[in-house]
């Protein structure tokens, strides 16, 4: 995978924007504000990284990073999404996104509602269970850290954890969208599990430097996590 799309240019956007460019990769990345809004970004990351619109980061390649709310997809170039492979960073946080029934009364999961809002894309899941300035803290780490990989397609899943390698992260096939609840918030293998101490985040969770977290650490987090009620998720 030499190059990628990227809709979103928030925290976790540019944190994976930063590794691609490091590892050699070319990024167009967009948002929803307009390529001249990036113009700072971009020149920054160095010239393998050019700001573009949603449709034109959508076109540049097969594999596209999502890392929008989930109440943005609506305003997504659907037509030229079709038919790619999807990594969506997304997870469900109701004071931003709204109350989404479904997903309150767990007849799907976050991920399974993202790839049916995308009919036609191939969507896997990752990224979503670790804090944005944990992830290049942590890329390359000794040993390497590892992150769960959702997905129902064994070809797009495969893509997509070559791009977490490249990125610098150890992917680990985790089981299919209706599993991706187990890295979800309050599941058990969300966020804290990168955390430098014991205690998780502490008072600071920006102060939080990471640690290194093994494929088979998470291997064990992921199958003791359990289905959070998300009907009382408040933040």
């Amino acid at each position: 995978m030499n190059q990628i799309g990227i809709i979103g240019s928030g925290a976790i956007g540019e944190a994976l924007a930063r590794l691609a460019v490091d590892a050699g990769i070319q990024v167009t990345i967009a948002n929803s504000r307009g390529p001249a809004t990036l113009t700072d970004l971009v020149a920054g990351l160095g010239a393998n990284a050019h700001a573009g619109t949603m449709q034109e980061a959508a076109a540049f390649s097969d594999l596209v990073v999502i890392a929008i709310p989930l109440a943005a997809y609506e305003r997504l170039p659907h037509a030229v999404l079709h038919g790619k492979m999807i990594l969506s960073t997304g997870n469900y946080y109701p004071h931003r996104d709204g109350r989404i029934r479904t997903l309150d009364a767990r007849e799907t999961t976050t991920a399974e509602l993202e790839q049916a809002l995308l009919p036609g894309t191939r969507l896997v899941k990752v990224f979503n269970n670790i804090v944005a300035h944990h992830i290049p803290l942590l890329a390359n780490s000794e040993p390497r850290t590892a992150l769960p990989v959702f997905g129902n397609d064994a070809q797009a899943n495969g893509e997509v954890s070559e791009l977490v390698r490249a990125l610098g992260f150890d992917p680990i096939d985790a089981g299919t969208l209706d599993k991706s609840w187990r890295a979800e918030p309050e599941s058990g293998a969300y966020t804290a599990i990168y955390a430098e101490g014991p205690d998780g985040f502490g008072d600071d969770y920006l102060a939080d430097r990471g640690h290194p977290l093994t494929a088979d650490e998470l291997d064990r987090l992921l199958a003791a996590s359990h289905r959070p009620d998300v009907a009382t998720r408040k933040f």
